[in-house]
C-alpha cells in the first residue's frame, strides 16, 4: 500500500462502496457628479406676473414624470444578478479565495482515508480520520499549517475537483462542478453551520479512529459504506417541513451503528 491522504480545504458522485469487501493486500492507500448650469435669471413684465406664477404653481402641482423604462431595466437586471447567489452563478474558476473556501461544508467526510482496489479502481471509504481532523468540530486543527504537517494533504482546485474520484457525493465542490446545485443543509444556503450535523452528513460521531492509531496494513478492517452515500434526511434540495427532526433522527441513528462497529472491532481486537 501507498499512503496518500483525500484532504480537502474546505465546496461526480464518489462512488458507492460496494458490499463485498475486497481481500486483503488487494488495495492501497490514496488521497484523500453630473453639472448642471444656472439659467441666467431674467425680469418678468409686471403685466405677466399673474401668467408666470400661475405657470410655476401648475409645474409644482403635476405629478413626477416616471424615468422610461429602457433606462430602468439594466439596473433592475443588475439588482436581480446580484441577488442571485454566487454559486449559481458564477464557474469555479470564476469564483474568489473566499467564495471558493466558503463552499466546504465542514463534513470532514473527505479527511477519512480512502482506499483503492489496484486491480478495479474500486473506492473504498474507512472511518479512520486523519491525525488534525478534530472529531466534533469536524475541522482540521492546524488548517493554516496543514500543509507541513502533513506533506500529502490535497489543496484542491477546480482542476483537482475534475480530476479526483474520491469526493464524497455530499461535497459541493463536486456537486457544482457537475452543474448540480448546493444541498438545503449546506450553510450557504442554510445560513447554520450546524445542519450539516443535524442533517447527519459530516462525521461527529462516526470516527471509528484516527490514523495515528491504525497502521496501513490493517486499514482493510475499517472499511465503512457511509461516507460515499448520501443520508436519507439529506438527499431534498429543500429542507422538509419536519427536517431538524428527520436530520436529528438520521444523525442519532447513524451515531448508534457507528458505536455498535466501534463496539465490534474493539472485541475483535481482544
Amino acid at each position: 500500500m501507498r499512503q496518500d491522504h483525500g484532504k480537502t480545504v474546505r465546496d461526480r458522485d464518489a462512488p458507492h462502496p460496494p458490499d463485498k469487501t475486497p481481500a486483503a493486500g488487494d488495495l492501497k492507500r490514496v488521497t484523500k457628479a453630473l453639472s448642471r448650469n444656472q439659467p441666467r435669471k431674467t425680469a418678468v413684465p409686471r403685466e405677466s406676473a399673474k401668467v408666470a406664477a400661475a405657470k410655476a404653481a401648475a409645474t409644482m402641482a403635476a405629478p413626477a414624470k416616471r424615468p422610461a423604462r429602457s433606462a430602468a431595466r439594466p439596473k433592475a437586471r443588475a439588482r436581480a444578478a446580484d441577488e442571485v447567489p454566487f454559486w449559481k452563478r458564477k464557474t469555479l474558476e470564476q469564483m474568489t479565495p473566499a467564495e471558493w473556501e466558503s463552499l466546504c461544508d465542514g463534513c470532514g467526510r473527505c479527511c477519512l482515508n480512502k482506499l483503492e482496489e489496484e486491480d478495479t479502481g474500486k473506492l473504498f471509504f474507512t472511518d479512520v480520520a486523519c491525525t488534525l481532523l478534530d472529531h466534533g468540530t469536524c475541522r482540521c486543527k492546524h488548517y493554516k499549517t496543514r500543509f507541513k504537517k502533513v506533506p500529502d494533504c490535497v489543496s484542491l482546485t477546480p482542476k483537482e475537483v475534475r480530476a479526483i474520484n474520491w469526493l464524497p457525493p455530499t461535497c459541493a465542490y463536486d456537486l457544482l462542478a457537475k452543474g448540480k446545485d448546493l444541498y438545503w443543509w449546506h450553510p450557504l444556503v442554510s445560513g447554520d453551520p450546524e445542519t450539516v450535523h443535524t442533517a447527519g452528513v459530516s462525521v461527529r460521531g462516526k470516527v471509528g479512529a484516527s490514523e495515528a492509531e491504525v497502521p496501513d496494513e490493517e486499514l482493510e478492517n475499517w472499511i465503512v459504506k457511509w461516507p460515499g452515500q448520501v443520508p436519507r434526511g439529506a438527499r431534498a434540495s429543500a429542507a422538509p417541513s419536519n427536517a431538524k427532526e428527520r436530520a436529528r433522527a438520521a444523525a442519532a441513528s447513524v451515531v448508534k451503528d457507528a458505536r455498535k462497529t466501534a463496539l465490534v472491532k474493539s472485541k475483535a481486537k481482544t
